[in-house]
């Protein structure tokens, strides 16, 4: 692609001769073709695309079930964290059925920790009104939730007897903080395992949206924002970056988010960590090394050699200085 970008330098606009240009060199093979993984690779991408839509369905039956208790004024989601728990299954099993409200019974419900806000889970629901058709739509839309949630359990079982034969890649990957198993299963799904088909880290992070764009016009600069590309293993690895920015274990990736967010912000900063973490994913997978960055010394470096460090640091600023003819006590 290199000789096409060097055959378009003018500053004039041919957009009809540059993609018959194109046309010619792809023709006589100086051109390669779209990145098209193996057929088991293609089949287990089939599959994790399709729990991704049905995790995104549930996500969406949830809202929903809990925007029908929001219009009969029940604002239970106020107190509790899940409106799937167990204290808010039996609360909301409680409004739903036929028998007359009572305070006494709705606390008896609750379970551990709820039970210190039994107060404010009465205030929650005191004073709402549940009609006969909106019962029957929130047992639908449960149903529905539990149906989803069967659905990608079969999922997960397809797809664990599909992966054992890219165990050892699996664990590999597992190595880097903030990517677990189901995260490595969706990267190798949409990448695969032989990193020869792209080249270089670069090409695999610019077929991933991951690199900033270059858009020029007329000798003018315009946006520079990433790409569209990587639909579903964009999301995927800014949801690791997140993980990994807020692993204690490993502070690495923390360090690198604080230093990049303070010059270009935070959702440039999860780019940049979710563009880190691709190019050792194409490092690790072409050497088979585990997660081992070159700078991670400086990350957990142990105290002892911090100190060590600092002092040879600050014997070479002294001898710069007097090297200037700056004397130094």
């Amino acid at each position: 692609m290199r000789l096409v970008v060097d055959c378009f330098q003018s500053s004039k606009q041919y957009n009809t001769k540059d993609s018959k240009w194109i046309g010619d060199l792809f023709r006589i093979g100086l051109v390669k073709s779209s990145f098209i993984p193996c057929k088991d690779i293609r089949i287990l991408r089939e599959f994790t695309r399709y729990r991704y839509k049905l995790t995104s369905m549930r996500s969406s039956e949830k809202n929903r079930f809990q925007n029908a208790f929001t219009v009969c004024n029940v604002a239970l989601d106020s107190v509790v964290s899940d409106m799937f728990g167990k204290s808010a299954t039996a609360i909301t099993d409680y409004l739903t059925s036929d028998e007359p409200f009572d305070a006494q019974h709705c606390v008896s419900l609750l379970q551990r920790s709820l039970r210190k806000k039994a107060d404010a889970v009465v205030d929650s629901i005191e004073g709402y009104s549940i009609t006969d058709e909106q019962k029957a739509r929130i047992a639908i839309i449960r149903k529905h939730h539990y149906f989803i949630n069967s659905l990608i359990a079969e999922m997960d079982s397809c797809i664990d007897g599909m992966v054992v034969k890219y165990e050892s890649a699996i664990t590999l990957l597992c190595t880097i903080p903030g990517i677990d198993r189901d995260s490595a299963v969706t990267i190798i799904s949409e990448i695969g395992t032989d990193m020869s088909q792209f080249g270089s880290s670069r090409r695999l992070c610019c077929w991933a949206g991951l690199t900033p764009g270059n858009n020029e016009s007329a000798g003018k600069k315009k946006s520079v924002r990433i790409s569209r590309a990587g639909v579903y293993l964009k999301p995927a690895l800014v949801q690791v970056a997140h993980a990994a920015v807020k692993d204690k274990a490993s502070p690495y990736y923390a360090r690198k988010y604080e230093q990049i967010s303070k010059r270009r912000g935070k959702k440039r900063a999860i780019i940049a960590i979710a563009r880190m973490i691709l190019t050792a994913i194409y490092s690790m997978l072409s050497t088979g090394e585990v997660w081992n960055p070159v700078d991670l010394y400086k990350v957990d470096m142990p105290e002892h050699l911090k100190e060590k460090q600092l002092a040879k640091a600050v014997k070479q600023a002294i001898r710069l200085l007097e090297s200037q003819g700056l004397n130094v006590s």
